[in-house]
């Protein structure tokens, strides 16, 4: 028995290095210069053997061997390894393949032409996509110093830099607040909470002080959870969002007396909903060197989204009060109605039957 397990154990350890990946890396370098963007990829000798059909991988170190695979290598690269700028792909010029002996690894230089300096640069790389934990390290230059640096695989496919320009800035602020408004556009649970707000009506001055207090709220929590003082996991938050959204209709059918707390409830409730927003936020990749621009502009995105809803709601609701006041109190209670079931099914969902 003694000898059988002896046996297994070194057959087990003399096929393992033979079957063994060796380093499932990449390496792509990405330096900026002017209107050019110049990339220096390095991949190992195995991932290139393996999909070029090559059985011995030490033969592409070989400099007859390697310029006879390198234009198949080449092709390979192509669509694998994508640099956009301003939302249109660029085509590269490649450079002959390089053997680095020392490293067992092959290395391509590419030039990009992007017509004047880049306001944004998403790079997304898949390299080596039999490999499932194949991992490429990308590192960006500017100015011959590393301004970022990524892992990109299986998981995350792209990134997106900006440069320290105008042109960069710029990108970063028309991004940002494109993506305000599109998340408080199809926000239900947020809108809905605004509307829950606005069914009683009240002046404009009244109006704008409730809107208002929420924006300062969300703004103020917005900003402390992307920049990681305060980081409440999601399934705190998101059940948080749908009670609040409960207790706003139900504010609106128990107010007696001229009692008008709205403004403070949003701004109470407003503090959840920003850590909602941050949720969004914090997945898209937020720019180091620009995370003041970023976080302005997203929450002046979500202001225009917020008007753009509070003035079409406000609006009808005003019209249909002037026209009957009996048909705007039915309209309230019936709409704080809606405001709670929505709610107490988002909660439940929530807290329930979250994936």
């Amino acid at each position: 028995m003694r000898r059988v397990l002896i046996f297994l154990w070194l057959t087990v350890a003399v096929a393992a290095p033979a079957s063994a990946h060796p380093a499932p890396f990449s390496y792509v370098d990405v330096r900026l210069n002017g209107a050019n963007v110049e990339l220096t990829v390095a991949v190992h000798e195995f991932d290139v053997a393996h999909d070029l059909g090559v059985a011995d991988a030490s033969r592409l170190l070989n400099a007859s061997e390697l310029a006879r695979y390198g234009p198949a290598l080449v092709e390979l690269l192509k669509d694998r390894l994508q640099i956009w700028v301003g939302g249109q792909r660029l085509t590269g010029t490649w450079s002959p393949a390089v053997a680095l002996a020392d490293r067992q690894a092959i290395q391509l230089r590419v030039r990009y032409d992007a017509n004047g300096p880049p306001p944004s640069i998403t790079i997304a790389a898949r390299l080596f996509p039999y490999d499932p934990v194949h991992q490429t390290f990308v590192n960006v230059h500017e100015r011959e110093a590393i301004v970022l640096q990524a892992i990109l695989d299986r998981h995350r496919e792209q990134i997106t830099f900006y440069p320290g320009t105008r042109q960069g800035t710029w990108a970063v602020v028309k991004r940002f607040a494109a993506s305000g408004v599109h998340h408080i556009l199809i926000g239900p649970d947020h809108l809905l909470f605004l509307v829950g707000l606005l069914l009683l009506g009240g002046s404009l001055r009244r109006l704008v002080l409730v809107v208002s207090a929420f924006t300062v709220a969300h703004s103020i929590t917005l900003s402390l959870a992307v920049l990681r003082f305060v980081t409440p996991p999601p399934w705190l938050v998101e059940p948080a969002i749908a009670l609040s959204i409960v207790y706003v209709g139900a504010d609106n059918l128990t107010v007696r007396g001229g009692r008008d707390v709205r403004a403070w409830i949003a701004f109470a409730f407003g503090l959840i909903h920003g850590f909602g927003f941050a949720n969004v936020l914090r997945e898209m990749d937020l720019p180091a060197r620009a995370l003041g621009w970023s976080l302005l502009s997203f929450n002046l995105g979500v202001e225009i989204g917020q008007l753009a809803v509070v003035i079409v709601v406000a609006s009808v609701l005003s019209a249909i009060r002037s026209k009957s006041p009996e048909t705007g109190r039915r309209l309230a209670l019936a709409g704080s109605v809606v405001v709670i079931a929505a709610g107490a099914f988002w909660f439940v969902q929530r807290v329930f039957f979250a994936t």
